[in-house]
């Protein structure tokens, strides 16, 4: 093999694909998810990476990311990454741009891994052959019976941890808490996520009734943009009950000033958001410098290999939206296995090959055939 193999073509494209029913959490109510997957081509193989984010983040690759990228070494993946940080600065770090350049960093690693015939995992370092995932939904949105259906039967499959949406009716959320708690027993660990849908009192009030449910997991009871606010939470919560936040880090400085505040328990990081797995580890070296627990968050294909790699991960989100959209989309999606989902190291990259004649229906940029 070269000793440098040059990038020779990066394509993105926008994916939209209505959900099965409404859904909303404590402050945001949805009826699709948009994906933007972007390919990239060197050496005679091509790789993957995607984000659930907006189509803008597609034309952000078309015309800025492509550019920057083509004609780097492929194999060079930190000054890819420096690269497009640097590009995308005028644009702005965080939002948009950030997603944009976590599709082509997770490429870009999926690429290289096929370069070399290794699964992505390997390629970074495995650190364990599985990792625990948590079934997650409950939305908001669901009847009572919806939500101990799909709670209860996330815990008859076996998965060990269950998380369910609260805020949007803060007087119903405590009975819906005891529902789930019914539906999945008393040995399965359940969490809940306000999305920041709480002030603080509200949010102190919610936690000592869930605590009666055994509820062990109160994720964004206050928005992330307070992290006093989450401190409060996480200093006056019951005993047993952890408080975890970081979905919205777009940037190192972001899980920085979290940690700084001493507001999570559990860090969470989001490799779709924060600037790909490269950024997604370096998140890592900073909890484990703190000695913190860190959690990935959605998009449960393509963070597996990287939190087998990491060191401070606890547990990987199962993502009931996402994964039913990996699974319409990829050949090679994961399936959990006693509470745990592995990666497949027979298959080089991330493992995931997409399947081009059903992802086509529901393609909206660029308009055309691929």
């Amino acid at each position: 093999m070269a000793e440098r193999i040059p990038i020779e073509a990066i394509d993105a494209e926008a994916f939209r694909v209505p959900t099965e029913a409404p859904q909303s959490d404590g402050t945001l109510e949805w009826d699709a998810t948009t994906m933007v997957l972007v390919t990239i081509r060197a050496g005679g193989l091509s790789g993957i990476g995607y984000s659930y984010t907006g189509t803008a983040a597609a034309l952000i690759v078309a015309d800025v990311l492509a550019g920057v990228l083509r004609g780097m070494d492929v194999l060079s993946t930190r000054a890819c990454w420096d690269a497009m940080a640097r590009a995308t600065r005028n644009l702005g770090r965080t939002g948009i741009a950030s997603s944009a350049m976590a599709a082509c960093d997770v490429a870009l690693h999926d690429l290289k891994a096929k370069l070399l015939d290794l699964p992505v995992v390997t390629l970074l370092g495995g650190r364990r052959d599985a990792v625990p995932v948590y079934g997650s939904g409950g939305f908001t949105s669901q009847s009572d019976d919806e939500l101990a259906a799909q709670l209860g039967g996330w815990a008859h499959r076996g998965l060990l941890a269950v998380k369910m949406k609260v805020g949007r009716e803060p007087g119903r959320d405590v009975d819906r808490v005891r529902v789930a708690r019914e539906a999945v027993g008393p040995d399965v660990a359940l969490y809940v996520d306000a999305n920041g849908a709480y002030g603080r009192k509200q949010a102190l009030t919610f936690a000592e009734a869930a605590a009666a449910h055994d509820v062990t997991w109160f994720e964004e009871p206050v928005s992330q943009k307070d992290p006093d606010g989450l401190r409060l939470i996480r200093d006056r919560a019951p005993a047993g009950m952890e408080v975890a936040s970081g979905e919205y880090a777009w940037t190192l400085s972001d899980f920085r000033r979290l940690i700084a505040a001493d507001a999570v328990d559990v860090l969470q990081a989001d490799a779709t958001r924060c600037g790909g797995f490269t950024e997604f580890l370096m998140a890592d070296g900073l909890a484990a410098a703190h000695e913190l627990p860190l959690s990935s968050h959605t998009a449960p294909a393509l963070h597996l290999h990287v939190c087998c790699a990491a060191m401070q991960i606890r547990n990987v989100e199962w993502f009931a939206d996402h994964v039913r959209l990996e699974k319409m989309f990829f050949d090679g999606a994961p399936e959990p296995r006693a509470g745990l989902v592995a990666p497949d190291l027979s298959r080089p990259g991330l493992g995931l090959d997409l399947r081009r004649a059903d992802a086509e229906r529901w393609r909206i940029w660029p308009e055309g055939p691929a």
